[in-house]
């Protein structure tokens, strides 16, 4: 545990530390839009059959002859008569419809472009029998991302959070950009899942890096930190979305800016902590000496040598070589439990907020409106997080988070559809809420797993998370058979899955772990005295000869 005193000794939360935060969470901005994209590069225009060639539509009426109407009187999306009905108007369609014979559209759509000059929907004709692709090409990024969180969090434990980080941002720079030039629907999904797992790589190694930099007084501020970046992300999309409303072009907006970031990633500083735990103690002294003279600690970091670290750092040598794999998270009693209630946090979350967050059109206002307002709770609610997590701990936060999330779900199936602002709200409150387990739960479960493993859990639980965001939009079709069951199934399992707390330790104030050891005295309550046995052996650096 002697790490976090050496990053005293060297600066604290000094410039390197605020310098490499700033560029590390700068990318976040637009990582957390690819997220939510096709809200806007997928959006279904108001749409209608387009007539015959042979059909004349030089006066109005002539092409309402060809619609017939649904039982608000608004046109059928997906049918047309089979030949014009000249008779008197029938607004509701009941009769007309009723001795009329109807077809698909053979001959495509009209779409509206009034507020979307041009989608994914639009260009690809994905309506009525084709609508399940609309919600297809989501699923392949989110089956992009749960790969991303197996195979990147596992590589970052194995090569480094740098490595992983620099072939992330490569990786999302090529494929996003790829997916604005498209020329068919299965080349863009295919773009869109291998940056569906970059990105996951980027969100992981990113939050991993920061934190293993900072010292244990600091570690709420970087989560809570990261994930406002994402809230702004988020308040970003909107604004873009709405000043370049062509799906194309939206896509390249947000992608082109990654080249940059892969440039100066390598700039970035790989962590000292995963160095140690590695067994690459030359590795370690470099890193932390450039630490030190950025930090304008230079002198405290030529007092260091192979000799003090080898002093400082004996448990992680002795106890930390060798990388633990994805499979002992399943082998050790220890990590086996901290990995499935972490589990089930992990998907309550991400289910619960996909099935809020990827369905504005559902709320019939504006899509840029909604987006905003849904974007903007996060703001207060995270520095509500922020400062229940400093003072109660994360245990209480991650569990109350939930439960108020899944309160507010469960009151929103019962609420009469006709009353929309109440429903908004409480889907605001709702997804308020789960943007505050998301803060908590990163920051929990980074210092829940030791560092020999810690990314691998990580990706683990963010694994879990994609799940539950590949499941969700199943569930929000069974609104069709009964419109409440959708958000009865969104709002239990939050409800359900914030019991699984109550079996995790807390965390709050207490150093990182190193080692699976680590937790195992923690579990045995031999932690708390080990530490105070090391600060007692730790003293300050002395010149070296």
């Amino acid at each position: 545990m002697a790490f976090n005193d050496l990053l005293q000794q060297l600066g604290g939360f000094g410039r390197f530390q605020q310098i490499q935060i700033t560029l590390v969470i700068l990318p976040l901005l637009l990582l957390s839009s690819h997220n939510t994209l096709q809200n806007f590069t997928a959006a279904i225009p108001s749409h209608h059959c387009r007539p015959p060639a042979s059909a004349n539509l030089s006066e109005d009426a002539e092409l309402e002859s060809w619609l017939p109407r649904d039982k608000q009187g608004q046109p059928e999306s997906c049918l047309r008569f089979t030949s014009p009905q000249r008779g008197p108007p029938f607004p509701n369609g009941t009769e007309a419809n009723g001795t009329a014979a109807t077809e698909p559209c053979t001959d495509g759509w009209v779409y509206s472009n009034s507020t979307f000059p041009s989608t994914i929907v639009t260009e690809w004709d994905l309506v009525c029998s084709h609508r399940a692709l609309r919600q297809l090409a989501q699923s392949l990024y989110m089956v992009g991302v749960l790969l991303g969180a197996l195979v990147f969090g596992h590589l970052a434990d194995r090569l480094g959070r740098r490595k992983v980080l620099i072939l992330n941002h490569l990786q999302t720079a090529v494929s996003a950009t790829g997916a604005a030039f498209a020329p068919t629907f299965p080349v863009y999904c295919a773009f869109r899942l291998l940056s569906g797992m970059s990105i996951s790589g980027i969100a992981l190694s990113s939050l991993t890096l920061n934190v293993e930099w900072m010292p244990v007084h600091t570690l709420s501020f970087v989560g809570v930190l990261n994930s406002y970046a994402f809230s702004l992300g988020q308040l970003l999309l909107a604004g873009l979305a709405y000043a370049v409303p062509h799906w194309r072009h939206l896509q390249l907006l947000v992608s082109v800016p990654f080249f940059a970031f892969f440039i100066y990633s390598w700039f970035f500083v790989e962590s000292a902590r995963w160095c140690s735990t590695t067994g690459r103690l030359d590795l370690t002294l470099s890193a932390l000496q450039r630490v030190a003279r950025i930090n304008g600690k230079g002198d405290e970091g030529a007092k260091l040598n192979m000799e003090v670290l080898r002093s400082s750092l004996q448990k992680e040598l002795t106890m930390g070589k060798g990388q633990a794999s994805a499979m002992e998270l399943l082998r050790c009693p220890t990590l086996r439990h901290i990995f499935l209630c972490l589990s089930m946090l992990w998907f309550a979350t991400s289910f619960a907020y996909y099935g809020l967050v990827m369905d504005l059109q559902g709320f019939e206002v504006s899509i840029y409106l909604i987006q905003v307002i849904f974007t903007a709770v996060d703001l207060p609610a995270k520095l509500v997080c922020f400062l229940v997590i400093n003072s109660l701990g994360r245990r209480p936060t991650q569990m109350a988070s939930l439960l108020l999330a899944g309160i507010c779900i469960l009151a929103n199936g019962v609420v009469p559809q006709d009353q929309s602002i109440i429903r908004t709200s409480l889907s605001v409150l709702g997804k308020g809420c789960l943007a505050s387990s998301f803060t908590c739960i990163f920051l929990y479960t980074e210092e829940l797993y030791p560092t020999t493993i810690r990314q691998t859990g990580l990706g683990m639980g963010s694994t879990m998370a994609r799940v539950g965001s590949i499941v969700s939009p199943l569930v929000t079709m069974m609104g069709e058979l009964y419109r409440p069951m959708p958000l009865f199934i969104f709002g239990t399992v939050p409800v359900v899955a914030s019991a699984a707390t109550a079996f995790l330790p807390e965390t709050l104030g207490r150093p990182l772990l190193d080692t699976v050891q680590d937790m195992e005295n923690r579990r045995k309550g031999k932690l708390r005295q080990q530490q105070k046995e090391q600060q007692k052996q730790m003293i300050p650096l002395q010149p070296s000869a």
